[in-house]
C-alpha cells in the first residue's frame, strides 16, 4: 500500500518529551482516513532516546528508526530521513511539536494544489505564536533575517520554522543536495528549492517557544552565520544545480 504521508522527526537527547510526542502524533494520525509512517532520525544521543523510539514501536510498528553512531547535526539527520522517506508528502517537524501536528493539516492543501513545498510559518498574517522566544532571541532572529536576504536566500519570511511539507519528488531532488549538517540547512534547502524552480509557500501556523531548545545563545549563531556565507558560495560554485538563487547578490 502506498504511504500518503511519511512525518520525519530529528530526535538529540530527547527521551524526556520524544514518548509524549510520539503518542500525540500517532494519535493523531491514527485517527485519519490516510496511510501514514513516522521516521524517527537519532542524531548519536547520549540518553535513552533510541531505546525509548524502539520501545514505542513494539506497540506502534508504523514509527520507524534510524540512529547516526555519532552526532552529525539537525542538517545531516533532517536530510536523512528526508531522503528515506516514503511517503507521498514528507512533513519535518521539530521533536518538541513547537508547531502542533494537527497544524500538518493547513500544509497538505496547498501541496495537493501545485505547489511543491509549503513552509510552515510563524511571520505572517494568521499566524499565531502562543509562547514567543525571549527578546534575546527575537532580536538574535531578526539579525538572521536580514544577513539571510542579502547573502543567502531572499523572498521568504521565515526560514527557521521547523515544520515544512514537501511533495516526495522535490524533496529527493533537494536534500539530495544539501551539504549543510548544522541549524542553517533549512536556509540552505530552501536555496535549492528557488533554484531549482520548485513552487514554495509559506502558510500561517501556530507556534510555541519551548525553553529546552537545542540551540546555543552563543555558539550556534556563529555558525549560522558562517554557513550563510557558505550557502552563498556553494551557490556561485554550481554545488546546487539550478541557478543561483534570484534575488542574492549578484543577480
Amino acid at each position: 500500500m502506498t504511504t500518503q504521508l511519511t512525518v520525519v522527526i530529528p530526535a538529540y537527547n530527547e527521551d524526556a518529551r520524544l514518548g509524549a510526542t510520539l503518542e500525540r502524533v500517532c494519535a493523531y494520525l491514527g485517527g485519519l482516513d490516510r496511510t501514514w509512517d513516522v521516521l524517527v532520525v537519532d542524531d548519536g544521543s547520549r540518553d535513552r532516546t533510541p531505546d525509548l523510539v524502539r520501545e514505542i514501536i513494539g506497540r506502534q510498528p508504523q514509527v520507524q528508526l534510524l540512529v547516526n553512531e555519532v552526532n552529525r547535526g539537525k542538517g545531516y539527520t533532517v536530510r536523512r530521513g528526508m531522503l528515506a522517506a516514503r511517503g507521498e508528502y514528507v512533513l519535518f517537524s521539530d521533536a518538541d511539536l513547537s508547531s502542533p501536528i494537527e497544524e500538518v493539516e493547513k500544509l497538505l492543501p496547498f501541496v495537493r494544489s501545485g505547489f511543491d513545498v509549503a513552509i510552515g510559518s510563524r511571520d505572517i498574517i494568521g499566524s499565531k505564536i502562543e509562547v514567543p522566544q525571549p527578546l534575546h532571541r527575537r532580536l538574535m532572529g531578526y539579525s538572521f533575517m536580514v544577513l539571510r536576504d542579502w547573502i543567502a536566500v531572499s523572498g521568504f519570511r521565515d526560514t527557521q520554522c521547523g515544520f515544512k511539507l514537501f511533495k516526495n519528488a522535490a524533496a529527493q531532488e533537494v536534500f539530495s543536495r544539501g551539504l549543510i549538517d548544522g541549524f542553517c540547512f533549512d536556509v540552505e534547502i530552501l536555496a535549492i528549492a528557488k533554484a531549482l524552480g520548485y513552487r514554495m509557500c509559506e502558510v500561517p501556523v501556530i507556534w510555541r517557544n519551548d525553553e529546552r531548545s537545542k540551540v546555543n545563545p552563543v555558539g550556534d549563531p556563529i555558525k549560522m552565520f558562517r554557513d550563510l556565507f557558505r550557502i552563498r558560495l556553494n551557490a556561485m560554485r554550481g554545488l546546487y544545480g539550478g541557478k543561483v538563487p534570484p534575488g542574492t547578490p549578484g543577480t
